[in-house]
């Protein structure tokens, strides 16, 4: 075989080998973040359909209203919370249908005086976080278990990394905070690290709880009654 015939030979192999490489890269696209926590199908309800979102109306129709919301004006009174915060969180389903598929939210966090939004993450959005009055801690841990924290004053903003647990405590204990977020899912889901620990139902194994914070059963009893359990 010349030496011509075999770069023509390796010439078509490494076209046949970039074709393959691109056909493949089309067809094992990863998949669409998901809106919800998981997506399990329901083989027995043919006729049903779940989106991954929201239907749309038709464009025709939309109006001004559609993409305002005054959701967020109204303070709430979160003293009486269990952590002495309140979250209002925008959505295309109950107040802000202009944001549907635009990959986004709003919440306003009102703070009592001392209260805290505890250790959580959204394990679908990454947020950013503008205090518009009072004083507030804010801080996040990565997946190295460093520990990034910032003391943010009325028109100062903080970003938390997506699924990062994270927090934020009001340090003044005579007056309450607000804090606007925005986050860049529709439905950027919620999951407080001491809920998911001790207030899940069922609940988890008391094994799995003591071994994980090393505590004893008396302990898991005691926090998960002041959570609220029984």
């Amino acid at each position: 075989m010349s030496a011509t015939t075999n770069h023509a030979t390796l010439i078509a192999r490494a076209i046949v080998s970039l074709a393959m490489i691109f056909f493949f890269s089309a067809v094992c696209k990863s998949d669409p973040d998901l809106l919800f926590d998981h997506c399990v199908a329901d083989t027995a309800a043919a006729a049903a359909f779940h989106f991954n979102g929201l239907p749309c109306i038709d464009p025709a129709t939309a109006r001004a209203d559609h993409f305002a919301t005054s959701a967020l004006s109204e303070p709430t009174d979160p003293s009486a919370t269990l952590f002495g915060f309140n979250a209002t969180v925008t959505s295309p389903a109950a107040s802000l249908p202009g944001a549907n598929a635009q990959g986004l939210a709003m919440a306003r966090i009102d703070l009592a005086p001392g209260g805290m939004a505890p250790l959580h993450s959204h394990p679908r959005a990454s947020e950013v976080a503008l205090v518009l009055s009072g004083g507030v801690l804010v801080g996040f841990a990565d997946t190295s278990y460093r520990l990034y924290t910032q003391r943010l004053r009325a028109g100062e903003a903080f970003v938390f990394p997506r699924g990062m647990v994270h927090f934020m405590r009001n340090e003044d204990v005579s007056a309450p905070a607000v804090v606007l977020s925005g986050l860049n899912s529709q439905s950027p889901g919620a999951q407080l690290v001491p809920l998911s620990a001790f207030r899940t139902e069922p609940r988890l194994p008391d094994e799995v709880v003591k071994k994980t914070f090393r505590i004893t059963g008396q302990d898991v009893q005691r926090i998960q009654r002041s959570l609220g359990g029984s």
